[in-house]
């Protein structure tokens, strides 16, 4: 007896331009070129209201933005926002060895290259711009931030973002120094120690499934190289938390067993910017939106609708300006 293929999308087996029109927004997939490779894109855009700001977005480590990512995307939509996320090197659809996070300049750089094509349009030039990160990629989205022009962004927003690792969750020093002694050729070897990330990042048992059930998520375990730059980016950004001038929110679930709390908690109090925001979440585990229960994930939307609606009316064009 054969068991039934999964359903091609998260949300079933309904066609996609049927249930993103049933969601109220127009999704488009493209591809990007870059001076890296070639990057899976896709754009969200609102059908019932005027586009009030853009909203560029980079999904954790082993994911990509075609599966339950697109529920911030098309939250974000929804209020108004047009949404651009990119597939990081390495992840979903883009071009690069599988799941491996070696250069993470180069791979935020890369995101960045695309982001910052659509923020120079025209059309959205003169709209309020912001970048969201969740998990590994609030990492990617700290080193856009930090390789942008001052001015660039409105405001910077991170899901529990991965900016201070739990000791249970750092590789061994040792054995980074053990494969360091093979002069790189273990950097792309997928034998670092699987710390079972998904069962601590998804409380809701039944998002775990529609997870799983992801084609493109990736199941090996964790590259040398990848933990190694991970380590290696975590402890940069927090010395450089003094860097960030712009505003932001950072929220986290204060059971996260994959990006510790004090990632954001740090953030917030060393941070430079005027304007921050830090939202803890009793009890909630690392994935806030896509993994928890639905109370609990509308929760953080909630939250995060408030404050990028306000900065859009605190920093946006005013009425009559050109």
């Amino acid at each position: 007896m054969t068991s039934e293929p999964p359903p091609p999308n998260f949300w079933g087996d309904m066609p996609e331009e049927e249930y993103y029109t049933s969601q109220r927004v127009k999704n488009t997939k493209s591809y990007a070129d870059t001076p890296n490779g070639k990057i899976f894109t896709q754009e969200f855009l609102p059908l019932d209201h005027p586009i009030k700001g853009t909203v560029y977005m980079t999904h954790g480590y082993g994911s990509d933005t075609g599966w339950l990512f697109q529920k911030i995307c098309i939250a974000y939509a929804q209020w108004g926002y047009a949404v651009y996320a990119a597939d990081m090197l390495g992840h979903g659809r883009s071009e690069g060895l599988r799941c491996y996070l070696g250069d993470m300049e180069k791979i935020a750089a890369t995101s960045l290259f695309f982001f910052l094509s659509v923020r120079k349009r025209e059309s959205y030039a003169h709209l309020p711009a912001f970048l969201l990160g969740e998990s590994a990629g609030g990492a990617a989205t700290m080193l856009m931030y930090f390789q942008s022009e001052p001015g660039t962004w409105t405001g910077l927003i991170f899901s529990a973002p991965l900016f201070v690792m739990p000791e249970d969750m750092k590789p061994s020093r040792l054995r980074l120094f053990a494969y360091g002694l093979l002069f790189g050729l273990a950097d792309t070897w997928a034998a670092m120690p699987d710390k079972k990330m998904v069962g601590k990042s998804i409380k809701d048992p039944e998002k775990l499934k529609i997870i799983a059930g992801n084609p493109r998520r990736y199941t090996g375990t964790p590259r040398v190289g990848t933990m190694r730059e991970l380590l290696r980016v975590c402890e940069y950004i927090q010395v450089n938390f003094q860097r960030v001038t712009a505003p932001f929110l950072t929220a986290h679930g204060t059971d996260d067993g994959v990006a510790s709390p004090e990632s954001s908690k740090m953030l917030y109090e060393k941070a430079s910017s005027d304007d921050k925001t830090l939202k803890l979440y009793e009890g909630m585990y690392h994935s806030l939106i896509q993994g928890e229960l639905d109370e609990n994930s509308e929760r953080v939307l909630k939250d995060m609708r408030e404050w990028i609606d306000e900065r859009v009316e605190r920093y946006g064009p005013k009425q009559g300006d050109s």
